[in-house]
C-alpha cells in the first residue's frame, strides 16, 4: 500500500456565546428605564389659596378679617422701607416707616408673621403665615431688594411675592413720606 497523505481534519473549536455585550446592554437598558421613570413622574407645587369670603369694590378679601395676612413692603430710595398690614385704604393701622436690620424690618415681620400663625392654628390652619408683596419703586436700587429677600428668609416667611406694580394710593404715600 501506499503512502497516502492522511487527511487533515480541522478542530472543532468549542462553540460559545459571549454575553458580555449583553449584559452591558441590559444594565444601559435598566438604568434608562430607571431615568425616564423617574423624570416622567409628576411634579406637585403646593398651592394655597385664600378663601375667597367676600368682595368689595372688585377686591377679593381673604383670611381672616379684611385681609390681614397680608402684609405689603414698598420699597422706596434712601434705604426707605413704608409697611401696612391689609389693603390700602382698609388698612388696620396707618402704614409706617421701618428701617432695615435686626431691630427694625426683621422684628416686625417675624412679629406678625407669629401672630398671623398663632391666629390662623385658632381655626386649624397651622400652616397660614404672612403672606408679604413686596414692591420696589423705581427709585429703589437692587441691594434693597435682596436685602429684604434675606429677610423674608430670615424671618421665616414663606409666602411672598414680588409686584412692580404701584396703585395710585401706594404713589401718593411715597410721595407723601
Amino acid at each position: 500500500m501506499q503512502n497516502l497523505p492522511k487527511k487533515i481534519r480541522s478542530k472543532k473549536l468549542n462553540a460559545r456565546v459571549d454575553l458580555t455585550a449583553m449584559v452591558s446592554i441590559s444594565f444601559l437598558l435598566i438604568i434608562f428605564f430607571m431615568v425616564v421613570g423617574e423624570l416622567s413622574k409628576p411634579k406637585i407645587i403646593d398651592l394655597s389659596l385664600p378663601n375667597r369670603d367676600y368682595e368689595l369694590d372688585g377686591v377679593i378679601t381673604c383670611g381672616f378679617g379684611m385681609s390681614d395676612r397680608v402684609i405689603t413692603v414698598l420699597l422706596d430710595d434712601n434705604n426707605k422701607i413704608i409697611l401696612y398690614r391689609g389693603l390700602l385704604g382698609f388698612e388696620s393701622e396707618n402704614p409706617k416707616e421701618i428701617k432695615y436690620g435686626k431691630n427694625g424690618i426683621r422684628q416686625e415681620l417675624f412679629n406678625r408673621n407669629k401672630t398671623i400663625l398663632k391666629y390662623s392654628a385658632k381655626f386649624g390652619r397651622s400652616n397660614r403665615g404672612a403672606i408679604v408683596i413686596i414692591k420696589p419703586c423705581k427709585k429703589s436700587n437692587f441691594k434693597n431688594l435682596v436685602d429684604i429677600l434675606d429677610e423674608m428668609a430670615i424671618a421665616k416667611i414663606d409666602t411672598y411675592a414680588i409686584v412692580n406694580e404701584f396703585t395710585p394710593d401706594e404713589s401718593k404715600l411715597l410721595a407723601s413720606k
